[in-house]
Protein backbone atom coordinates (compact mmCIF):
# COMPACT_ATOMS: atom_id res chain seq x y z
CA UNK A 1 0.00 0.00 0.00
CA UNK A 2 1.25 3.48 -0.88
CA UNK A 3 2.16 5.57 2.16
CA UNK A 4 4.01 8.68 3.15
CA UNK A 5 7.79 8.51 3.36
CA UNK A 6 10.00 10.36 5.77
CA UNK A 7 12.93 12.14 4.17
CA UNK A 8 16.41 12.65 5.54
CA UNK A 9 19.84 13.63 4.27
CA UNK A 10 22.92 11.48 4.07
CA UNK A 11 25.90 13.80 3.75
CA UNK A 12 28.37 10.93 3.74
CA UNK A 13 32.02 11.52 4.55
CA UNK A 14 34.29 14.28 3.30
CA UNK A 15 35.79 13.87 -0.16
CA UNK A 16 39.34 15.26 -0.36
CA UNK A 17 38.52 18.56 1.36
CA UNK A 18 36.47 19.64 4.41
CA UNK A 19 32.77 19.98 3.62
CA UNK A 20 30.45 22.23 5.60
CA UNK A 21 26.85 21.58 4.55
CA UNK A 22 25.24 23.79 7.18
CA UNK A 23 23.05 25.60 4.65
CA UNK A 24 21.76 22.31 3.27
CA UNK A 25 20.96 21.05 6.76
CA UNK A 26 19.22 24.29 7.72
CA UNK A 27 17.12 24.17 4.55
CA UNK A 28 16.21 20.54 5.18
CA UNK A 29 15.16 21.27 8.74
CA UNK A 30 12.99 24.19 7.64
CA UNK A 31 11.34 21.98 5.01
CA UNK A 32 10.51 19.30 7.57
CA UNK A 33 13.13 16.68 6.79
CA UNK A 34 13.31 14.12 9.57
CA UNK A 35 17.04 13.55 9.92
CA UNK A 36 20.57 14.19 8.74
CA UNK A 37 23.22 11.48 8.71
CA UNK A 38 26.98 11.58 8.33
CA UNK A 39 29.48 8.81 7.64
CA UNK A 40 33.13 7.87 8.00
CA UNK A 41 35.57 5.71 6.05
CA UNK A 42 39.25 6.57 6.52
CA UNK A 43 39.28 10.37 6.60
CA UNK A 44 36.69 12.54 8.32
CA UNK A 45 34.84 11.11 11.32
CA UNK A 46 31.08 10.78 11.65
CA UNK A 47 30.46 12.49 15.01
CA UNK A 48 32.19 15.87 14.71
CA UNK A 49 30.13 17.15 11.75
CA UNK A 50 26.95 16.13 13.58
CA UNK A 51 27.99 18.21 16.57
CA UNK A 52 28.57 21.13 14.19
CA UNK A 53 25.10 20.78 12.69
CA UNK A 54 23.47 20.13 16.06
CA UNK A 55 24.65 23.52 17.29
CA UNK A 56 22.94 25.22 14.35
CA UNK A 57 19.62 23.36 14.35
CA UNK A 58 16.84 22.60 16.80
CA UNK A 59 14.59 19.83 15.44
CA UNK A 60 16.23 17.64 12.81
CA UNK A 61 17.48 14.30 14.13
CA UNK A 62 21.19 13.53 13.94
CA UNK A 63 22.51 10.13 12.86
CA UNK A 64 25.69 8.31 11.96
CA UNK A 65 25.46 6.12 8.84
CA UNK A 66 27.68 4.61 9.91
CA UNK A 67 30.17 4.92 12.74
CA UNK A 68 32.65 2.07 12.38
CA UNK A 69 32.84 -0.34 15.31
CA UNK A 70 36.60 -0.68 15.15
CA UNK A 71 37.20 3.08 15.20
CA UNK A 72 36.35 3.24 18.90
CA UNK A 73 35.86 0.99 21.87
CA UNK A 74 32.22 0.41 22.81
CA UNK A 75 32.55 2.71 25.80
CA UNK A 76 34.01 5.50 23.65
CA UNK A 77 31.15 5.20 21.14
CA UNK A 78 28.63 5.27 23.99
CA UNK A 79 30.31 8.44 25.32
CA UNK A 80 30.18 10.14 21.91
CA UNK A 81 26.52 9.29 21.48
CA UNK A 82 25.32 10.25 24.96
CA UNK A 83 27.24 13.54 24.80
CA UNK A 84 25.80 14.53 21.44
CA UNK A 85 22.34 13.33 22.46
CA UNK A 86 22.42 15.55 25.54
CA UNK A 87 23.74 18.63 23.74
CA UNK A 88 21.16 18.25 20.96
CA UNK A 89 18.19 17.74 23.26
CA UNK A 90 17.69 14.06 22.50
CA UNK A 91 18.13 14.01 18.71
CA UNK A 92 20.85 11.38 18.33
CA UNK A 93 20.57 8.17 16.29
CA UNK A 94 23.59 5.90 16.60
CA UNK A 95 24.15 4.07 13.35
CA UNK A 96 27.00 1.57 13.55
CA UNK A 97 28.55 -0.99 11.25
CA UNK A 98 31.39 -3.47 11.20
CA UNK A 99 33.01 -2.09 7.99
CA UNK A 100 35.32 -4.66 6.37
CA UNK A 101 38.67 -6.31 7.03
CA UNK A 102 40.55 -4.09 4.59
CA UNK A 103 39.68 -0.91 6.50
CA UNK A 104 39.61 -2.44 9.96
CA UNK A 105 42.97 -4.18 9.70
CA UNK A 106 44.60 -1.76 7.27
CA UNK A 107 43.48 1.54 8.81
CA UNK A 108 42.67 0.84 12.45
CA UNK A 109 45.26 -1.89 12.90
CA UNK A 110 42.98 -4.31 14.72
CA UNK A 111 41.67 -7.75 13.71
CA UNK A 112 38.32 -8.39 12.04
CA UNK A 113 36.88 -11.48 13.75
CA UNK A 114 33.26 -12.64 13.81
CA UNK A 115 31.48 -9.38 12.90
CA UNK A 116 28.02 -10.54 14.04
CA UNK A 117 29.10 -11.74 17.47
CA UNK A 118 31.30 -8.68 17.86
CA UNK A 119 28.43 -6.33 16.98
CA UNK A 120 26.15 -8.00 19.53
CA UNK A 121 28.77 -7.71 22.27
CA UNK A 122 29.60 -4.11 21.29
CA UNK A 123 26.00 -2.93 21.54
CA UNK A 124 25.48 -4.70 24.84
CA UNK A 125 28.29 -2.62 26.35
CA UNK A 126 27.06 0.59 24.72
CA UNK A 127 23.61 0.08 26.22
CA UNK A 128 25.02 -0.78 29.62
CA UNK A 129 26.76 2.61 29.59
CA UNK A 130 23.53 4.41 28.68
CA UNK A 131 21.30 2.56 31.12
CA UNK A 132 23.69 3.22 33.98
CA UNK A 133 22.10 0.47 36.06
CA UNK A 134 25.40 -0.94 37.30
CA UNK A 135 29.14 -0.69 36.61
CA UNK A 136 29.82 -1.85 33.06
CA UNK A 137 31.20 -5.36 32.65
CA UNK A 138 31.57 -7.78 29.79
CA UNK A 139 32.80 -11.36 29.63
CA UNK A 140 34.13 -10.83 26.14
CA UNK A 141 35.68 -12.41 24.19
CA UNK A 142 35.97 -9.35 21.93
CA UNK A 143 35.62 -6.49 24.43
CA UNK A 144 36.22 -7.91 27.92
CA UNK A 145 35.66 -5.41 30.71
CA UNK A 146 37.59 -4.96 32.92
CA UNK A 147 40.52 -5.85 30.69
CA UNK A 148 41.97 -9.18 31.87
CA UNK A 149 45.59 -8.19 31.79
CA UNK A 150 47.74 -5.09 31.69
CA UNK A 151 48.41 -3.60 35.11
CA UNK A 152 45.72 -5.80 36.65
CA UNK A 153 44.13 -2.74 38.24
CA UNK A 154 41.07 -2.29 36.04
CA UNK A 155 37.70 -2.20 37.78
CA UNK A 156 34.11 -1.92 36.55
CA UNK A 157 32.98 1.69 36.20
CA UNK A 158 29.67 3.45 35.77
CA UNK A 159 29.27 6.56 33.64
CA UNK A 160 29.74 9.73 35.64
CA UNK A 161 27.13 11.39 33.44
CA UNK A 162 23.45 10.52 33.66
CA UNK A 163 22.48 10.24 29.96
CA UNK A 164 19.56 12.33 28.76
CA UNK A 165 18.10 9.15 27.28
CA UNK A 166 19.06 5.63 28.38
CA UNK A 167 17.69 4.19 25.13
CA UNK A 168 19.24 6.17 22.26
CA UNK A 169 18.06 4.54 19.01
CA UNK A 170 20.58 2.24 17.37
CA UNK A 171 20.51 1.42 13.66
CA UNK A 172 22.77 -1.17 12.05
CA UNK A 173 24.45 -0.80 8.71
CA UNK A 174 24.07 -4.28 7.22
CA UNK A 175 24.27 -5.84 3.77
CA UNK A 176 24.11 -9.62 4.22
CA UNK A 177 21.00 -11.57 5.28
CA UNK A 178 22.44 -12.64 8.64
CA UNK A 179 23.56 -9.11 9.49
CA UNK A 180 20.14 -7.74 8.52
CA UNK A 181 18.48 -10.35 10.73
CA UNK A 182 20.74 -9.21 13.56
CA UNK A 183 19.58 -5.62 13.03
CA UNK A 184 15.95 -6.77 13.21
CA UNK A 185 16.73 -8.61 16.44
CA UNK A 186 18.84 -6.15 18.47
CA UNK A 187 18.47 -2.71 16.86
CA UNK A 188 15.78 -0.12 16.25
CA UNK A 189 16.61 0.27 12.59
CA UNK A 190 18.49 -0.90 9.51
CA UNK A 191 20.66 1.30 7.29
CA UNK A 192 20.79 -0.39 3.88
CA UNK A 193 23.18 0.64 1.13
CA UNK A 194 22.54 -0.04 -2.56
CA UNK A 195 19.04 -1.42 -2.19
CA UNK A 196 16.43 -1.96 -4.90
CA UNK A 197 13.06 -1.11 -3.30
CA UNK A 198 11.20 -3.56 -5.52
CA UNK A 199 13.35 -6.46 -4.28
CA UNK A 200 13.67 -5.85 -0.54
CA UNK A 201 10.91 -8.26 0.41
CA UNK A 202 12.14 -10.97 -1.96
CA UNK A 203 15.76 -10.73 -0.88
CA UNK A 204 15.50 -9.80 2.78
CA UNK A 205 11.92 -10.44 3.86
CA UNK A 206 12.93 -13.51 5.84
CA UNK A 207 15.74 -11.60 7.59
CA UNK A 208 13.36 -8.79 8.49
CA UNK A 209 10.51 -11.03 9.60
CA UNK A 210 11.32 -10.69 13.28
CA UNK A 211 11.60 -6.92 13.35
CA UNK A 212 9.57 -5.19 16.07
CA UNK A 213 6.85 -2.61 15.58
CA UNK A 214 8.34 0.79 14.81
CA UNK A 215 11.48 -0.68 13.26
CA UNK A 216 13.02 1.86 10.90
CA UNK A 217 14.56 1.19 7.51
CA UNK A 218 16.48 4.28 6.46
CA UNK A 219 17.86 3.75 2.97
CA UNK A 220 20.54 5.96 1.45
CA UNK A 221 19.57 6.83 -2.12
CA UNK A 222 21.71 8.72 -4.61
CA UNK A 223 19.38 11.42 -5.93
CA UNK A 224 20.07 13.50 -9.04
CA UNK A 225 17.27 15.67 -10.41
CA UNK A 226 18.09 16.71 -13.98
CA UNK A 227 16.60 16.61 -17.46
CA UNK A 228 19.68 14.69 -18.61
CA UNK A 229 19.05 11.12 -17.47
CA UNK A 230 22.18 9.88 -19.22
CA UNK A 231 24.36 12.29 -17.26
CA UNK A 232 22.63 11.32 -14.02
CA UNK A 233 23.27 7.63 -14.65
CA UNK A 234 26.93 8.32 -15.34
CA UNK A 235 27.31 10.14 -12.03
CA UNK A 236 25.37 7.51 -10.07
CA UNK A 237 27.73 4.83 -11.36
CA UNK A 238 30.81 6.44 -9.81
CA UNK A 239 30.24 5.41 -6.16
CA UNK A 240 29.01 2.00 -7.29
CA UNK A 241 32.25 1.33 -9.16
CA UNK A 242 34.28 2.54 -6.20
CA UNK A 243 32.52 0.31 -3.68
CA UNK A 244 32.50 -2.72 -5.97
CA UNK A 245 36.11 -2.33 -6.99
CA UNK A 246 37.87 -0.40 -4.26
CA UNK A 247 36.14 -1.00 -0.94
CA UNK A 248 37.21 -4.57 -0.32
CA UNK A 249 39.64 -7.27 -1.43
CA UNK A 250 39.19 -9.20 -4.66
CA UNK A 251 38.01 -12.33 -2.89
CA UNK A 252 36.24 -10.69 0.07
CA UNK A 253 34.08 -7.70 -0.73
CA UNK A 254 30.70 -7.36 0.99
CA UNK A 255 29.53 -4.73 -1.50
CA UNK A 256 30.34 -7.00 -4.42
CA UNK A 257 28.34 -9.76 -2.74
CA UNK A 258 25.38 -7.44 -2.31
CA UNK A 259 25.38 -6.44 -5.96
CA UNK A 260 25.46 -10.14 -6.80
CA UNK A 261 22.32 -10.71 -4.72
CA UNK A 262 20.63 -7.97 -6.73
CA UNK A 263 21.23 -10.04 -9.86
CA UNK A 264 24.41 -8.49 -11.26
CA UNK A 265 27.13 -10.85 -10.05
CA UNK A 266 28.87 -11.31 -13.40
CA UNK A 267 28.77 -7.61 -14.24
CA UNK A 268 30.01 -6.67 -10.76
CA UNK A 269 32.97 -9.01 -11.05
CA UNK A 270 33.88 -7.37 -14.36
CA UNK A 271 33.65 -3.92 -12.75
CA UNK A 272 35.91 -5.11 -9.94
CA UNK A 273 38.50 -6.51 -12.35
CA UNK A 274 38.64 -3.25 -14.29
CA UNK A 275 38.92 -1.19 -11.12
CA UNK A 276 41.71 -3.32 -9.68
CA UNK A 277 43.58 -3.07 -12.98
CA UNK A 278 43.49 0.72 -12.65
CA UNK A 279 41.00 1.15 -15.51
CA UNK A 280 38.61 3.16 -13.40
CA UNK A 281 36.81 5.04 -16.14
CA UNK A 282 36.06 1.74 -17.82
CA UNK A 283 34.91 0.30 -14.51
CA UNK A 284 32.43 3.14 -14.07
CA UNK A 285 31.08 2.67 -17.60
CA UNK A 286 30.75 -1.08 -16.99
CA UNK A 287 28.29 -0.60 -14.12
CA UNK A 288 24.92 -1.57 -15.63
CA UNK A 289 22.54 1.31 -16.23
CA UNK A 290 19.69 -0.81 -14.87
CA UNK A 291 21.50 -1.31 -11.56
CA UNK A 292 22.34 2.37 -11.08
CA UNK A 293 18.77 3.34 -11.92
CA UNK A 294 17.12 0.73 -9.68
CA UNK A 295 18.89 1.83 -6.50
CA UNK A 296 18.78 5.59 -7.15
CA UNK A 297 16.38 8.43 -7.92
CA UNK A 298 17.51 9.91 -11.23
CA UNK A 299 16.24 12.14 -14.01
CA UNK A 300 13.57 14.82 -14.41
CA UNK A 301 11.47 15.65 -11.38
CA UNK A 302 8.40 13.96 -12.82
CA UNK A 303 10.32 10.71 -13.24
CA UNK A 304 11.74 10.99 -9.73
CA UNK A 305 8.22 11.44 -8.34
CA UNK A 306 7.02 8.36 -10.20
CA UNK A 307 9.92 6.23 -9.01
CA UNK A 308 9.53 7.44 -5.45
CA UNK A 309 6.33 5.38 -5.41
CA UNK A 310 8.51 2.25 -5.48
CA UNK A 311 10.08 3.29 -2.21
CA UNK A 312 6.75 4.26 -0.69
CA UNK A 313 5.41 0.77 -1.47
CA UNK A 314 8.48 -0.95 -0.01
CA UNK A 315 9.31 -1.56 3.68
CA UNK A 316 11.58 1.50 3.66
CA UNK A 317 10.43 4.13 6.18
CA UNK A 318 12.94 6.91 5.42
CA UNK A 319 14.74 7.92 2.25
CA UNK A 320 18.15 9.37 3.06
CA UNK A 321 18.75 11.61 0.07
CA UNK A 322 22.40 11.69 -0.97
CA UNK A 323 23.93 14.27 -3.27
CA UNK A 324 21.30 17.03 -3.12
CA UNK A 325 22.21 20.49 -1.80
CA UNK A 326 19.88 22.74 -3.79
CA UNK A 327 17.03 24.07 -1.66
CA UNK A 328 14.59 24.03 -4.54
CA UNK A 329 15.26 20.35 -5.22
CA UNK A 330 15.00 19.54 -1.51
CA UNK A 331 11.60 21.25 -1.47
CA UNK A 332 10.40 19.39 -4.55
CA UNK A 333 11.47 16.07 -3.10
CA UNK A 334 9.65 16.81 0.16
CA UNK A 335 6.48 17.73 -1.71
CA UNK A 336 6.73 14.50 -3.70
CA UNK A 337 7.26 12.42 -0.57
CA UNK A 338 4.27 14.06 1.13
CA UNK A 339 1.95 13.67 -1.86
Amino acid sequence: MSRQLKLGLNLGYWQRHPEDHTQTVLAAEQLGYDSVFTAEAYGSDAFTPLAWYAARTSRIRLGTAVAQLSARTPAATAMHALTLDALSGGRMILGVGASGPQVVEGWYGVPFPKPLARTREYLDIVRQVWRREAPVTSQGPHYPLPFPGGAGLGKPLKSIVHPLRPDIPVYLGAEGPRNIALAAEIAQGWLPLFVDPSRIEALFGESLAGRPDGFEIAATVTTIVTDDLRAALDVAKIPLAFYIGGMGAKDRNFHLDLIGRLGYAEQARHVQDLFIEGRRDEAIRAVPDELADAISLLGPLGRVRERMALWRESPVTTLLVAGVHDEGVLRALKEAADA
